[in-house]
């Protein structure tokens, strides 16, 4: 599929499922997604610039944990979704310290090295080609900047004997079809983990764009993975 008409499908999709993102997000993980978002966010480091980018913003979640843990600095929140967007306004209502704003991750309206940090939670997975998304953070990254993502692991390990295997391929597509409009979209969401790179080829896929420093770490048995890499001073 060509790039473009990727990110055409996948902000439709997601533009479908905005009214149920953040309840579906909590359910379906139990409440983990909570947690892991805060993980993830003591990953920032600010810097010069006390500027953060959360990009695929979504719902704003990390955006507003930014926020809670580092009140000195600026969030920039971009994603590919309006529909997304116009759900996480209501939660930031006087927060003028976060500006979302619709943007594609391959090409930021922003200029160069203008942030310390970018977040990108559960998004990575869904910017083809990556190498494009890699290049743009690399060059709004002040140097020394980091880049922090929080990402669903391979689908293909096998993880607490097969369950969450089985619950991704059946349980999830189905749950998602009694909830949505849009049961596509956890479909999608179950094809496009198990299509996933594992941790040390996304490590690996960093290290190629330009980054150093590249480290990961796996939360609740593998199912997810914080990545931490650094532009290059």
């Amino acid at each position: 599929m060509n790039p473009n008409d990727h990110g055409k499908r996948v902000s439709g999709l997601f533009d479908n499922i905005a009214a149920w993102y953040d309840f579906l997000n909590h359910f379906l993980s139990v409440g983990q997604d909570i947690y892991w978002r805060r993980r993830l966010v003591r990953c920032v480091r600010p810097g010069d610039t006390r500027t953060a980018l959360d990009l695929a913003a979504g719902t704003l979640d990390v955006s507003r944990e930014i926020r809670r843990q580092h009140p000195e600095l600026r969030v920039l929140s971009l994603d590919f979704s309006r529909a997304m967007l116009c759900k996480g306004k209501s939660k930031i209502v006087g927060e003028p310290a976060i500006l979302p704003v619709q943007a594609d991750g391959r090409a930021l309206p922003l200029p160069d090295g203008c942030v310390d940090t970018v977040t990108i939670a559960f998004g990575i997975r869904n910017i083809l080609p990556r190498t494009d998304a890699y290049r743009e953070i690399l060059r709004v990254l002040a140097p020394g900047g980091r880049l922090c993502i929080l990402e669903f692991g391979t689908g293909k390990a096998r993880i607490w004997q097969g369950l969450y295997n089985f619950y991704l391929g059946t349980v999830l597509p189905r749950i998602g079809r009694f909830f949505s409009k849009s049961p596509e979209a956890y479909q999608y969401l179950a094809d496009t983990i198990l299509a996933f790179p594992d941790a040390r080829a996304l490590a690996g896929e960093l290290a190629g764009a330009g980054f150093d420093q590249v480290g990961y770490e796996a939360l609740s048995s593998g199912i997810v993975y914080i990545h931490v890499a650094r532009k290059p001073e």
